[in-house]
């Protein structure tokens, strides 16, 4: 086995090279990076038609994930910076079921979403962490007591830890 040597000179000679370049073009230094083959963006119209789905219509979620499993994390925007996807969907209009379900082939939970669940572990975790966010807004505009109000009983002691933070 051949052994290469790595002089110190020499690394310190590529990485100053690295770091010139990366100032001078942080863009290039990004395009570099090997780009994986990603398939084509998901069409708008599929992806709006899933978020609504998410809202409440759990048979079509299923249906449209079996066929196009990219859509589990698709966000659509409503406008003016208001993205959403089916999860959220699910977690403001309180359908647990869409929720579990979607988090159940893996996608991205967000902490409204366990608000809503009455996830009061992850939702003291996360406040606890940043609680700038007490009155963060969802999609929509909707806020963790309302996410926690739409979670029914399960949510209830979410909701009153939410009041004892005094969220609005």
């Amino acid at each position: 086995m051949e052994s290469s040597s790595f002089s110190r000179r020499h690394f310190l000679s590529l990485s100053t090279i690295g770091t010139v370049g990366i100032l001078l073009s942080p863009q290039a230094a990004f395009e570099q990076t090997p780009q994986q083959n990603k398939p084509p963006a998901l069409p708008p119209d599929l992806v709006k038609e899933f978020v609504i789905a998410g809202h409440g219509n759990l048979d079509r979620v299923k249906e449209m994930l079996a066929q196009q499993p990219g859509l589990l994390n698709a966000t659509w925007d409503w406008g003016g910076g208001d993205f959403e996807t089916a999860l959220g969907g699910a977690g403001h209009m309180g359908r647990k079921d869409i929720a579990e379900f979607l988090i159940s082939q893996g996608c991205r939970l967000d902490i409204f979403v366990a608000t809503m669940l009455g996830k009061l572990d992850i939702v003291k975790a996360m406040l606890a962490a940043y609680p700038e966010i007490i009155n963060a807004k969802g999609p929509h505009g909707l806020t963790f007591l309302y996410h926690a109000k739409k979670g029914g009983d399960e949510a209830v002691p979410v909701l009153k830890y939410l009041e004892t933070l005094g969220a609005s």
